[in-house]
């Protein structure tokens, strides 16, 4: 009769990593991440955070920018002064909620439906996708001084070409009108930054799912039932992207109207982001500059944080 032997199996070498705890990966300590987020960090802290509390301090206090002259506490002063004072102040305020409110409809709108177009397969399709792209890399400064060209209203490109046309009486002095400065601007400002958010869209529309596109085909829906059942909800990041850019962008422009206006004629394309600078450099009152400029971020937040707090929200639901 056999008999069973009832000796301690042998352990194996590596029967012990068997009994090892399993790591997860991705989830590397904090302090094991430092050491690698440091440069960084260190970079954000320097040219962000700390620009960020330096301007906050400066707007409690009354200060000509001199180093030789010392910084006097003001209190809430340079922000009682830019509310009630300041003159210029709202005019700015105005031209800004103006500039982001078109912003959102002009060049989103445009951007969106260039996507669309180069899209779909069409002769030459890259080479018009650069060239609608092109604006966006160009230099603000640089495409001020085109445009400035541009709206000359003796040599201008625009007023020769409606003489061209017959469109004598539509000739008008662009840039030195006050009722047309800002929105003569603002045709460049979309002009150089469609591109981009026309490249984000580009780039939202690969996500699109093509077995839902063909499926409601199928399904005999037509192409907007398609575009606003499928495509549309398919865009929701791409959206939220889009417009926080594009908030952010238009609140601090400045080179654009810095070099075709300078926020004339008489203040009339005035924006708060210039009017800032013009505080702080031009009429050395560092404190209601600063006081601008925080005014500014808060405006940026309150417009900025609610929408991707209701992002967030609608992606979870």
């Amino acid at each position: 009769m056999a008999t069973v032997s009832t000796a301690p199996a042998t352990p194996r070498p590596t029967d012990h990593l068997h009994h090892r705890p399993r790591r997860r990966r991705g989830k590397m300590p904090i302090l094991g991440a430092l050491p690698f987020l440091a440069p960084a960090l260190a970079l954000y802290a320097v040219f962000l955070l700390f620009p960020i509390v330096s301007a906050v301090y400066l707007s409690f206090m009354r200060w000509n920018g001199f180093p030789t002259v010392p910084q006097v506490w003001a209190g809430l002063a340079n922000y009682r002064d830019i509310l009630t004072n300041d003159t210029v102040f709202h005019t700015a305020l105005r031209n800004s909620v103006i500039w982001v409110v078109l912003s959102l409809i002009v060049p989103t709108v445009l951007a969106l439906l260039l996507a669309l177009a180069l899209n779909r397969r069409l002769l030459g399709r890259n080479l018009l996708r650069s060239a609608f792209y092109i604006p966006a890399v160009l230099a603000s400064i640089a495409v001020a001084t085109m445009w400035t060209w541009m709206y000359n209203p003796n040599s201008g490109l625009v007023n020769g070409t409606m003489t061209s046309l017959g469109l004598s009486s539509w000739i008008q002095d662009w840039l030195g009108d006050p009722q047309i400065a800002l929105y003569s601007v603002f045709v460049a400002f979309v002009w150089q930054t469609t591109g981009f958010s026309m490249v984000l869209f580009l780039a939202g529309l690969q996500t699109v799912p093509t077995d839902l596109v063909e499926a409601a085909k199928l399904d005999g829906a037509s192409a907007w039932q398609t575009f606003r059942n499928v495509t549309l909800p398919a865009l929701r990041p791409t959206f939220t992207v889009v417009l926080v850019l594009t908030v952010i962008s238009s609140l601090k422009v400045f080179d654009l109207i810095v070099g075709m206006t300078n926020g004339g004629p008489a203040q009339s394309s005035q924006v708060l982001a210039l009017w800032s600078y013009s505080q702080s450099f031009i009429n050395h009152n560092f404190g209601g500059g600063n006081a601008l400029a925080v005014v500014l971020l808060l405006i940026t937040l309150a417009l900025v944080l609610p929408y991707l707090m209701w992002t967030l929200k609608e992606d979870e639901r």
